[in-house]
């Protein structure tokens, strides 16, 4: 099922599926939580969280990829509908850039864990499974746009 709307001169605007519509509103509803990422970003800077330059480097890209990658979710939901892509082909396009949204912030934020750290801790394969994840969102999204 999808869901159209028509813009004021009448025109049918893009049609959005029922998973894409759900999908793209919890990534909008995660948004907020790379905000307090920010926040906590500058308590870093400020010296009120005392880190490693490490930590500070890891914690930096987790952030800056949470947002990145939510952005570039958003615009691969689109696409997906727009090709109108079904079955297992459509559920990986709309789902593995979003969930390597979440692994490799995940995987940037857990490895650095621990107090004094200087290196990533084992945690950090979290990061690799969300780097398998985006790339294997780009290649089925891009082979679809290039099929069609």
């Amino acid at each position: 099922m999808s869901v159209e709307s028509q813009t004021p001169n009448g025109a049918v605007a893009p049609t959005l599926s029922r998973t894409t519509c759900r999908i793209a509103g919890i990534l909008l509803l995660v948004m907020p939580s790379v905000e307090f990422g920010g926040y906590f970003l500058t308590l870093v800077d400020t010296g009120k969280v005392p880190q490693t330059t490490f930590q500070q480097s890891f914690d930096r890209a987790g952030h800056a990829h949470a947002a990145v990658l939510l952005i570039l979710s958003l615009v691969s939901l689109l696409l997906a509908d727009s090709l109108r892509l079904a079955g297992w082909f459509g559920w990986v396009s709309r789902l593995a850039i979003p969930a390597a949204a979440v692994l490799i912030s995940a995987g940037f934020f857990l490895s650095a864990l621990g107090s004094g750290r200087t290196q990533p801790n084992p945690l950090v394969i979290v990061l690799w499974l969300g780097v398998i994840s985006l790339t294997t969102g780009l290649i089925s999204l891009g082979v679809a746009l290039l099929r069609r």
